[in-house]
C-alpha cells in the first residue's frame, strides 16, 4: 500500500465539543439591507445583538494529540494547505480573545437561514478567510455548534462566492483529523456531489470541493460513499480540466479511493485507468502533484493481476524499486565497439578512428537516416537503454520530480509505473546488477509484464534473454526461479524461443531438471520452456532456418531472405538433424531420460504430457532410441495410459463439480495423446517391439478408446492402437477385432462431428465415409450413429446438401430406419417433410426417398 507525504504532527490542547444544533433568534427584527460591503468593512454594534451571541458563548477545552493535514493509516494524503492571501492572520491571533468574542461569534450566527443570502456569502467568506490562519482558529469556531451544518447548507447557494467559500471552509475543517467524521456526518459528501453536477461552475468553486472529497477520502470509511456511480463520472471529467489545481484535487481523490480495495471494480469500470496512465504518459510539462497521484493510483489498482494487464496495455509497466544502492555495481562499457541492446553489432564502416573520437561517438544517434536498417522497436530500445544508462551515471535514477522516493515501506515492497520504452530498459538494466533481491524482482516485473507478443518482442530487442539464459546458472535459488519464471512467459513467443536456443538456454534447464532436489513449481516452469524449445511438431523450415547459426543473428530473419528457387535437399536436412543431434546429444542423456521416465511415472497429467513430448523429440535426433528403450519407458508409458480421472466413474465429482471434472479430463487425455504419440514413434523400433507386452498396452488403449476422453484425443489413440495390433498379430483373447472398437468408438463420432461442421466439402466427404463403414456391415455401426446423435445432422444434410451428400445420406437414414427404435428420432428430426419435397421435385434421389417413406410409420 502506498504511503503519501505527511506533514510533521502538531500539538494541541483541545477539546472536540459536543455537537449541539445551533439555535437561532428569531425574534430580533430584521436588518434593513444594506450596499454590499467587503469583509473588512463590517461594524455592527455588539450591544445591540448580544441576546443572538448568548447561545454561542465560548467553551474551553482540551484535547490530545491531532494532526493537521496528516497522512492515514493506510496511506492517503490530505489536500494542499490552503495559502491566504487577504487576511493578516497574525494579527487576527494577535487579538484572538476579542475577535473570537465578538466576530467569529457573529458570523457563525449570520450563517443563519434568517440572514439575507448577501450576509450568509460574506459572514462564510469571513469564516473562511479566517481558519486559513491554522488549527487554532478552526478550533475556534468549532467551538460554536451547528455551524458545520449551516457551511453545508450554503453549498446549495446559486452564488458560486458563497459556495467556494462554504467548500474552502469545509476543506479547511477536514484537514484537521478530529473534525473530519463531523463534516460527512453533516452531509458535506452529498452536497458536494450535487454541487459538482451543476452544469456551469467555476474552477474556484471545483478546487474548493475536489479538496474537500480529497481530506475526507483520508478515512476508509468516507471513501464508499464518495465511489458512487453519481461521483465518480465528475472525477473522471475533472482530469480533463483546464484548471491544474483542480486537476490534482480530482487525482488525489482517485488515488485515496484506490486504498479501499473494494473500490477498484467501480473505479476500472468508469474509465479510470485509461486518463490516469494518459497523464503519466504524457511528455508535455505538467504538476507534479497530478503526476504523484495518477502513479499512486495506479500502483494500488496494479496490484490486482487483471488490473495489471489493463494498465500495461495502456503503455506503463511497474518497475520495482530497487534502491540507488543496488546500481553502485552497474559498470558501463565505456570502450566498447557500439551495439545494440539485443546484441547485434553495429557494422564498422570507417577506414581509422577519429582525430577527437566523434566517429565513436556519434555512431548510431542518426538512426532515422533512410539507408539505416534499423526497425522501431530497435530505435525504441536503443532510445530506452540511453535513457536509463545515462539516469545511473548521473545518480538521477529512481528519482521521481527530482526528489529521492520517501515511504515508510520497505524498498522492497515499492514500485513505480514507467512509459514500455523506459520501463524495459529499466528492468534489463537492474538484470545486469549485482544485488540479488533485485535481479529476482526484476525477472519477476518481466514475467508479470509479458502478457502479449508486443511486450514479449521489447524484451527481446531490448536484450533481456541474453541476461535471463545467464542467470539460470546463479547460486540464488530465489533467482534461478524469477528467472526461469520471466524465461516461461517469454517463450511463449517462438521468436523468443529461438533467442533462447541460440543462447544455450537447453544446458542449464537440462541441468535443473537432473536435481532431484527442485521444487515443483521450478520444474513445471523448466518443463514448459523444454517442452517449447524440443517441440517434435516444429516445421522443418522453422527449425532448421529460423534459428541463428554459429552465434550468427543472421539466421533469425533467414527464412525471409532466402531464395525461393532453393529447395531442401537430402544433404540439407541430414547435415541439420546432425548439427542437431551433435548438440544435444550430450545434454539429453540417460540421466535425464531417467528423469523424465520418473516424471512420467509420479507427477500430474500435465507434467506427463511435457515429459512424454520431449521424449518424442528425443526419439527424433536419436532414431536408435537405445537409451530410451533401455531407461524402462514401458513403466512410463503404463502410468500415463492409467489416468485416475478416467478410473473415479463411481465418484460425484462430475456432479457436484462439473467444471473440476472436465479440466481433471482435459489435462488427463493431454497426456494420453502424448503418451499415445511416443509410443506410435517408438514402435519403429525393431528392438522396441520385441520387447514390449502388447497385449497389455493393447487392453489400456482398447478401454482409452471406450472411454469419455473427447473424440478430438482419441485420433492418436485410435492410430497407436491400429499400429500395435498390426505389428502384434492377432490374439484370440479379445472378444471383437481391433478395427471394429477403432470404427464404433473414433472413426463414427468424428465423422458426425465433421457432417455437423459448416464446410460442404466437409460434410460431404464425411457422410460419403460413414456410408462405406455402413454399408460394409460393420457390426452395431447404425447403432452408433443413433447413439452419437447422427440422424439429426444427417436430415439436415438431404435438405441442403449436394447431390452425393444426399445420396449417401438417405442410404444411412435408409439402414438406420430398418431398426423400429429408430423410427421415432428420425420422424422428430424432420425428415418426413424433406422426404416428401424430395419425391415430389423428382430429384435424382426420389427412389431412394421414397423407399425410406415408406419404412417410416407415417
Amino acid at each position: 500500500m502506498l504511503a503519501a507525504s505527511t506533514i510533521p504532527s502538531i500539538h494541541y490542547n483541545t477539546k472536540l465539543p459536543y455537537i449541539h444544533h445551533l439555535v437561532l433568534n428569531t425574534t430580533s427584527e430584521p436588518r434593513t439591507r444594506k450596499p454590499a460591503a467587503a469583509v473588512s468593512s463590517f461594524r455592527y454594534n455588539y450591544n445591540n445583538h448580544h441576546h443572538g451571541l448568548f447561545f454561542f458563548k465560548p467553551r474551553t477545552y482540551a484535547v490530545g494529540t491531532v494532526r493537521a493535514r496528516a497522512g492515514n493509516d493506510d496511506g492517503a494524503s490530505d489536500a494542499i494547505p490552503q495559502q491566504s492571501s487577504s487576511v493578516d492572520i497574525k494579527e487576527i491571533s494577535s487579538s484572538s480573545s476579542t475577535f473570537g468574542d465578538s466576530y467569529v461569534a457573529l458570523f457563525v450566527q449570520m450563517l443563519g437561514l434568517d440572514y439575507d443570502p448577501l450576509d450568509r456569502e460574506q459572514a462564510v467568506e469571513a469564516l473562511w478567510k479566517y481558519s486559513l490562519g491554522g488549527k487554532k482558529c478552526i478550533d475556534y469556531i468549532m467551538q460554536f455548534s451547528g455551524c458545520i451544518n449551516l457551511t453545508v447548507n450554503l453549498l446549495r447557494s446559486e452564488s458560486s462566492a458563497a459556495c467556494e467559500a462554504a467548500a474552502g471552509l469545509l476543506r479547511s475543517i477536514s484537514s484537521i483529523n478530529v473534525y473530519r467524521d463531523l463534516v460527512a456526518e453533516c452531509g458535506a459528501i452529498e452536497e458536494i456531489t450535487g454541487l459538482l453536477t451543476r452544469p456551469s461552475l467555476t474552477s474556484e468553486v471545483k478546487e474548493q470541493s475536489m479538496c474537500t472529497l480529497w481530506n475526507l477520502s483520508v478515512d476508509k470509511k468516507h471513501r464508499l460513499k464518495i465511489a458512487n456511480t453519481d461521483i465518480l463520472p465528475l472525477l473522471i471529467k475533472s482530469l480533463e480540466d483546464e484548471n491544474m489545481k483542480v486537476k490534482e484535487a480530482t487525482g488525489g481523490v482517485l488515488a485515496n479511493l484506490a486504498l479501499s480495495k473494494s473500490n477498484h471494480s467501480i473505479l476500472v469500470e468508469a474509465g479510470v485507468i485509461p486518463k490516469l496512465a494518459m497523464l503519466l504518459k504524457a511528455n508535455v510539462e505538467g504538476s507534479k502533484v497530478i503526476r504523484k497521484e495518477a502513479r499512486n493510483a495506479l500502483i494500488e489498482l496494479a496490484k490486482d493481476d487483471y488490473y495489471r494487464i489493463l494498465i500495461i496495455e495502456e503503455g506503463l509497466v511497474p518497475v520495482p524499486m530497487v534502491g540507488a544502492d543496488a546500481y553502485k555495481s552497474f559498470r558501463p562499457e565505456l570502450h566498447s565497439w557500439p551495439s545494440l541492446p539485443d546484441g547485434t553489432e553495429i557494422e564498422r564502416t570507417s577506414q581509422g578512428p577519429s582525430k577527437f573520437g566523434a566517429n565513436e561517438l556519434l555512431l548510431g544517434l542518426n538512426v532515422s537516416d533512410k539507408n539505416a536498417n534499423i526497425d522501431e522497436a530497435k530505435m525504441n530500445a536503443m532510445v530506452g537503454r540511453s535513457r536509463q544508462h545515462f539516469l545511473v551515471r548521473i545518480g538521477a535514477i529512481e528519482s521521481e520530480d527530482g526528489r529521492k522516493p520517501q515511504s515508510e515501506f520497505p524498498i522492497d515492497r515499492q514500485l513505480t509505473l514507467l512509459p514500455w520504452i523506459d520501463g524495459v530498459a529499466r528492468l534489463v538494466l537492474i538484470l545486469g546488477l549485482e544485488d540479488e533481491r533485485a535481479i529476482a524482482r526484476a525477472a519477476e516485473s518481466i514475467a508479470d509484464i509479458s502478457i502479449n507478443e508486443h511486450m514479449r518482442m521489447l524484451f527481446k530487442e531490448a536484450g533481456a534473454i541474453k541476461y535471463l539464459v545467464q542467470l539460470l546458472d546463479h547460486g540464488s535459488d530465489a533467482v534461478r526461479l524469477a528467472t526461469t519464471h520471466a524465461l516461461e512467459r517469454l517463450s511463449v513467443s517462438r521468436g523468443v524461443c529461438q533467442i533462447m536456443e541460440a543462447e544455450g538456454v537447453v544446458h542449464p534447464l537440462v541441468n535443473t531438471l537432473k536435481n532431484l532436489d527442485i521444487s515443483e513449481s521450478l520444474m513445471e516452469k523448466t518443463l514448459d520452456i523444454l517442452g517449447r524449445i524440443l517441440d517434435p511438431s516444429k516445421e522443418m523450415k522453422s527449425k532448421f532456418y529460423d534459428i541463428p547459426v554459429n552465434g550468427s543473428e543472421k539466421g533469425l530473419d533467414a527464412a525471409e531472405s532466402l531464395d525461393p528457387s532453393i529447395e531442401l535437399t537430402g544433404n540439407v536436412i541430414e547435415a541439420a538433424i546432425s548439427e542437431t543431434t551433435t548438440s544435444y546429444g550430450k545434454v539429453l542423456d540417460s540421466v535425464f531420460i531417467g528423469r523424465m521416465i520418473g516424471i512420467m511415472k509420479t507427477s500430474y497429467p500435465d507434467l506427463q504430457r511435457k515429459a512424454a513430448s520431449i521424449l518424442e523429440f528425443i526419439t527424433i535426433i536419436d532414431p536408435s532410441m537405445d537409451t530410451i528403450i533401455s531407461a524402462d519407458i514401458e513403466s512410463g508409458l503404463d502410468a500415463i495410459f492409467q489416468q485416475k480421472a478416467l478410473e473415479d466413474t463411481d465418484s460425484d465429482i462430475e456432479g457436484w463439480q462439473p467444471e473440476k471434472y472436465a479440466l481433471d479430463i482435459e489435462e488427463a487425455s493431454l497426456a494420453i495423446s502424448a503418451g499415445a504419440r511416443l509410443l506410435t514413434k517408438l514402435l519403429d523400433s525393431k528392438q522396441f517391439c520385441q520387447t514390449i507386452n502388447s497385449t497389455h498396452f493393447i487392453k489400456l488403449l482398447r478401454k482409452i478408446l471406450k472411454s469419455n476422453v473427447p473424440l478430438h484425443y482419441k485420433d492418436w489413440v485410435a492410430a497407436c492402437l491400429v499400429k500395435l495390433s498390426c505389428l502384434s498379430g492377432p490374439d484370440q483373447d479379445f472378444e471383437n477385432p481391433i478395427n471394429m472398437e477403432v470404427t464404433l468408438y473414433e472413426a463414427i463420432p468424428r465423422l458426425i462431428e465433421q457432417i455437423k461442421s459448416f464446410s460442404s466439402e466437409a460434410r460431404e466427404a464425411a457422410v460419403i465415409e460413414l456410408n462405406r463403414i455402413i454399408s460394409e456391415g460393420v457390426v452395431d455401426s447404425t447403432r452408433a450413429v443413433a447413439s452419437e446423435g447422427g440422424i439429426f445432422p444427417l436430415v439436415k444434410l438431404i435438405e441442403e446438401g449436394s447431390n452425393r451428400a444426399v445420396e449417401a445420406g438417405l442410404a444411412i437414414l435408409y439402414n438406420l430406419s430398418m431398426d423400429g427404435e429408430n423410427h421415432s428420432a428420425i420422424i422428430a428430426a424432420g425428415a418426413v417433410p424433406a422426404l416428401r419435397r424430395i419425391v415430389l421435385s423428382q430429384r435424382p434421389q426420389w427412389t431412394r426417398a421414397l423407399r425410406l417413406l415408406r419404412n417410416l410409420p407415417v
